[in-house]
């Protein structure tokens, strides 16, 4: 049952289409989910100003709002320590009001809509006697920070939504099937506006709930089978008893995850909301074993696609599981004071979740990957540019925001402008950071690039030419392979070689690789998933502007890891150069030849010009002995 859990490859043609289609639907509910949202960005949602725990208690007052006085809640006479009756409020039947309230608040649903009415029962104390309570949600105040965030949330969760469907589409099988079922509802969007417009009915939230238990569950069982078959899709026999227990993952996790809703129905949850967010910790951590244990048996160019996938878990599970414990759990309200941090503090963790998938997308995607050092420089350059506006924002964002809209009261279309620009100046200075990081990192390789410029630039033969091209590229840039083909006539002719697995031979007129030689420009050469490292992935033609002498092959590293950027930049550099001097040699060459040429003419010329100064004497001396005497 475990091999058969997600699978549509290899699989009848019924079966594909029913797997594009079930695809299609989930993708749809996927992007419903965080559509919505996007619409805050114009009109903001409201608030009740109130938080409870899965046990019906009340641990906030305040909510999104600066102070409790703009609370509905608290205007209402709600404080914490209060508890609601969870009996009195439970969904029997369900298309109530209080039912839609109870939904809400003891599944920690942050907003409604502006203007919505709740119903809160709260349960006796020895000082009073149970009331109800009646709020009217008030609109949340508008913060650039958090628009920034929820705009940068909603477009990564559309993105990967649809990365994750394309991979399935494009690669179906039970590793890209178990990474879509997870990040259908593991991906950084937000979804409370979808949820907002639920609460107008009751038993449509309650199957919406229902429906995300299962999403969870069966989506951490399978991200535990996509951590199983990474990179390749297929699972080590040592492996395979885990596969097979997965299916009772699922349903054990969707049991604990569906059972909080219970809540709802009377029943004190807290317990297993607290169980149901670590259970994303256990899944993560061991999701993370798995990919460890699995690396030392991987060839070197699986073992760099899976330490993306390592690298992605690293960074995005742990934010995640942090997040979903502080918005669904009252765990970490102490680390404040009892208040709720922020709920841009969660969104940001959640968006940092988003390189996971990046990451994995780009590990599933591409046979061959750089080396991952690369993007992680670049992650940890955006997240130091991000952190001090970051605290700035959540520091001093109310003051300094009560000081302009008293002085210059702007739209609040205005303040998202200015945190467009904002944004925009932080990613010109990233690209600029990142730049100059990369130039740091890579100093070793465009040392070695020069020396093997300045060789080039002293050969006094071709064969010096193709020396530093193919074995010192070879030794400087840790390649599996470099081969030299040289142009003779019409014909690309195997030359210098460095490593194995390159091609040998000639290279076939039809070759794809001959229109580097066409344009004189590089280009990369197709690398299949199950093909030998040593074969070539980047074609350089030795060129100058007007001819190409000759194309140099490289391979990956040998480590496994593809040719970054700076790489690809600096061979193709050394082809150019390396294009001048083989011209220079062709040039010199030419001209020792017209030399010789002219020296053979000259030498055939000496003989006929003693036979021609010969025959003279000869005529001369005939024609004094025939001439007649005068006297």
């Amino acid at each position: 049952m475990g091999r058969d859990l997600f699978a549509f490859s290899r699989a009848p043609s019924w079966r594909r289409v029913a797997g594009r289609v079930l695809l299609v639907i989930l993708t749809l509910w996927a992007l419903a989910m965080v559509a919505p949202d996007v619409l805050r960005l114009a009109r903001p949602l409201g608030s009740l100003g109130f938080s409870v725990d899965g046990d019906g208690l009340v641990t906030d007052v305040r909510g999104p709002f600066p102070s409790e006085d703009a609370s509905p809640a608290w205007q209402a006479g709600l404080r914490p320590g209060d508890r609601l009756d969870l009996a009195q409020m439970r969904c029997n039947p369900v298309a109530t009001l209080r039912c839609a309230t109870a939904l809400a608040t003891l599944g920690r649903l942050p907003f409604v809509t502006v203007g919505r009415r709740a119903e809160l029962v709260l349960a006796a104390k020895q000082d009073s006697r149970p009331g109800a309570i009646e709020l009217v949600a008030r609109a949340t105040p508008f913060s650039w920070w958090a628009a920034a965030i929820l705009a940068l949330d909603q477009i990564a969760a559309i993105v990967v939504i649809l990365a994750a469907a394309w991979l399935v589409w494009t690669r179906p099988g039970q590793m890209t099937w178990g990474f879509f079922l997870y990040i259908i509802w593991f991906n950084p969007g937000q979804s409370h506006g979808y949820y907002a417009l639920l609460q107008a009915a009751p038993a449509a939230l309650l199957v919406q709930m229902l429906a995300g238990g299962l999403a969870q569950g069966v989506g951490l069982a399978g991200f535990l089978l996509f951590a199983l078959r990474a990179p390749g899709g297929e699972t080590a026999p040592r492996w395979r008893k885990v596969e097979k227990a997965l299916p009772a993952v699922a349903a054990l996790l969707a049991l604990l995850l569906v059972s909080a809703t219970a809540n709802a129905f009377g029943f004190r949850t807290e317990l297993l909301i607290r169980a149901g967010a670590f259970s994303g910790f256990a899944v993560a951590a061991c999701a993370l074993a798995i990919l460890l244990a699995r690396r030392r048996d991987q060839p070197p160019i699986a073992f760099q696609r899976l330490r993306w996938a390592i690298w992605g878990c690293v960074i995005g599970l742990p934010s995640l599981a942090l997040a979903d414990i502080g918005q669904q759990t009252s765990l970490l309200d102490g680390v404040w004071g009892h208040t709720p941090p922020p709920d841009e503090l969660w969104e940001a963790l959640r968006l940092i979740n988003g390189l996971l998938c990046l990451f994995v997308f780009e590990a599933v995607r591409n046979p061959l990957v750089v080396s991952v050092g690369i993007p992680l420089r670049r992650v940890t350059i955006l997240g130091l540019l991000l952190s001090a506006p970051a605290l700035f924002a959540h520091e001093h964002y109310n003051h300094l925001s009560h000081q302009f809209q008293q002085s210059l009261p702007l739209p609040g279309w205005v303040w998202l402008a200015i945190a467009t620009f904002v944004l925009f100046l932080i990613s010109r200075l990233h690209e600029f950071a990142t730049h100059q990081a990369d130039r740091l990192f890579n100093r070793a390789t465009l040392r070695a690039a020069r020396q093997l410029g300045d060789q080039i630039l002293d050969a006094q033969n071709f064969a010096m030419i193709e020396a530093p091209l193919a074995a010192g590229v070879l030794a400087s840039f840790r390649l599996a392979s470099a081969s030299i083909f040289a142009r003779d006539g019409a014909i690309f002719r195997q030359g210098h070689r460095a490593g194995g697995g390159t091609p040998q031979g000639d290279l076939a007129p039809d070759d794809p690789i001959l229109r580097c030689a066409q344009t004189c420009h590089p280009i990369d050469v197709a690398h299949a998933a199950s093909a030998p490292l040593e074969q070539p992935v980047f074609a350089v033609p030795v060129a100058n502007r007007f001819d190409c002498f000759a194309i140099a092959l490289y391979g990956p590293h040998a480590s496994g890891a593809n040719l970054n950027e700076d790489e690809r930049a600096a061979l193709a550099k050394l082809g150019r150069l390396a294009g001048d001097v083989w011209a220079k040699l062709d040039r010199e060459s030419l001209l020792r030849r017209v030399e010789a040429l002219q020296s053979d003419y000259e030498s055939l010329l000496r003989p006929v010009e003693t036979l021609q100064v010969d025959l003279a004497a000869i005529a001369a001396k005939l024609s004094a002995a025939g001439a007649p005497d005068r006297n």
